[in-house]
């Protein structure tokens, strides 16, 4: 499997294959809106396309980046999120850099959202399909967040069956710059516990595959290896 890394500025045309990484906080996130029960999350576009989302849809649960805001449900904190109950809900997920990454490889064939909590199920499913090809999509810092590229790599990793020890990754994104604002609070809508949320890994048994559902980007739990 051929593998490459780049920042969303660097996408040039549409790959076949496209995981997209956000650890602190989009797809970690993610995870932990599935595994409070929420059914699919679609992927705004902007902070107004998911405010008109959650009017159209007043039982839908909307959530962004940075501090609580009017029309917003919540806050991109997996430490937050946690602790409220989706059970069969919506979510409408708008962010600076996960959001982004996804749906600028919205035309790819398969697009699977990561992090750390569901490596393993990511290169699951990406040992299982075989593909000649796979980019990664580094989402923080154009391309330059450290925890976004360890944790692509470590997928990238496994889904080649590369027998690898994780704790080199995770202590790579644990130093990160993003680890280093969230614990110095330069980031707003944070929890304590988000950036030992952020470096569990493996803690979900999914993979999470984005694909165009009614003109939205809707991104769903999958289970299987295939």
């Amino acid at each position: 499997m051929k593998t490459r890394f780049l920042g969303i500025p660097e996408l040039v045309g549409v790959p076949p294959v496209a995981v997209v990484v956000d650890v602190m906080r989009a797809f970690t996130v993610a995870a932990w809106a599935f595994a409070q029960g929420a059914e699919k999350i679609v992927l705004a576009e902007s902070p107004d396309e998911a405010l008109a989302l959650k009017a159209c849809h007043p039982d839908w649960v909307a959530l962004k980046d940075g501090p609580p805001a009017p029309g917003f449900d919540t806050v991109n904190s997996p430490g937050l999120l946690r602790s409220i109950d989706l059970g069969g809900r919506t979510v409408v997920q708008k962010t600076t850099a996960g959001t982004v990454g996804a749906l600028a490889v919205k035309e790819a064939s398969l697009v699977l959202c990561a992090s750390f909590v569901v490596a393993e199920a990511t290169a699951r499913l990406l040992r299982a399909r075989a593909h000649d090809e796979v980019t990664f999509v580094v989402t923080g810092e154009d391309g330059r967040a450290d925890e976004d590229l360890a944790c692509a790599q470590y997928i990238a990793r496994r889904a080649t069956g590369t027998g690898t020890d994780a704790a080199g990754f995770l202590h790579r994104a644990a130093e990160s710059r993003a680890a280093v604002e969230l614990a110095e609070g330069v980031r707003q809508g944070v929890h304590p516990d988000d950036i030992a949320l952020c470096l569990e890994l493996d803690r979900f048994p999914f993979a999470m595959v984005a694909t165009s559902e009614d003109s939205l980007m809707v991104l769903r739990p999958h289970t299987g290896d295939t």
